[in-house]
């Protein structure tokens, strides 16, 4: 009974090595973030997403996970910051929409997604129990998610993005998109402290089955403001049909 209760809480305590791989996941993940925003600048500028850069990024992910671990490191996160630069550029439609309703919500929304990572890197570094790290993860990064929407909506208020922080129906569509996204990392952190336990450490392995869900939430945070552009717009004709009709 004392081997078996020692056994399971060895199994809950977050060994160094692992520690050291959620942290370098979590960067990892952060960097191509910054990777996807470049890509999405540089189709901003220059008008280069597309098709090709599509097929450039499912052919840059495909590479990815024909290479090993055993490869050097420099050239496995030289194909991932690339596959996030190109679905970067790939996404740069969706984010011209967004510009078009309000520049800085954009900012609003990378950071939004990045700051569960961030809160994760440091409940990793800062926790030695399992239960802890998600625990600590969860709620410091529902807070912060919390926090950040209220600043952002401090700053730019009157703008369209400070309309949709206050719009109770989108406000509620974004955070539980964001509490899910919470939820997930939960379960791929789980999944990757279990392959840990097995031996798995490749931490850009493990960076790219985050990085389509992040890209995800990304989108769907995207298409929200423009929803949120559209019915504003439609009200706005109403009002002056109706304004014209009483004229």
């Amino acid at each position: 009974m004392q081997e078996a209760f020692s056994s399971n809480a060895s199994l809950r305590e977050l060994s160094p090595p692992v520690k050291n791989l959620l942290y370098r996941v979590y960067f990892t993940l952060l960097c191509a973030l910054l990777a996807f925003a470049f890509g999405s600048y540089l189709h901003m500028l220059w008008n280069i997403g597309g098709i090709v850069t599509s097929f450039g990024f499912f052919g840059g992910v495909h590479l990815l996970r024909f290479t090993t671990p055993n490869e050097q490191s420099s050239k496995r996160l030289s194909l991932l910051f690339l596959s996030a630069l190109l679905k970067g550029a790939s996404v740069g439609p969706v984010i011209e929409l967004v510009f078009e309703v309000d520049s800085s919500f954009v900012v609003t929304a990378c950071v939004g997604t990045a700051v569960p990572f961030a809160c994760f890197a440091a409940a990793s570094m800062l926790t030695r129990r399992r239960e802890y790290l998600y625990l600590g993860g969860v709620l410091s990064s529902l807070v912060s998610i919390l926090w950040w929407l209220q600043f952002s909506s401090s700053i730019i208020r009157g703008s369209a993005a400070s309309v949709f922080i206050f719009n109770l129906e989108l406000y509620k569509q974004l955070y539980f998109a964001l509490f899910i996204f919470v939820g997930c990392i939960v379960v791929d952190t789980h999944m990757i402290i279990e392959r840990a336990h097995g031996g798995d450490m490749d931490y850009v392995e493990h960076s790219l089955t985050f990085f389509p869900k992040l890209i995800e939430v990304l989108v769907f945070i995207f298409f929200i403001v423009i929803k949120l552009a559209y019915k504003e717009e439609k009200k706005e004709k109403r009002r002056e049909e109706e304004t014209e009709t009483t004229d």
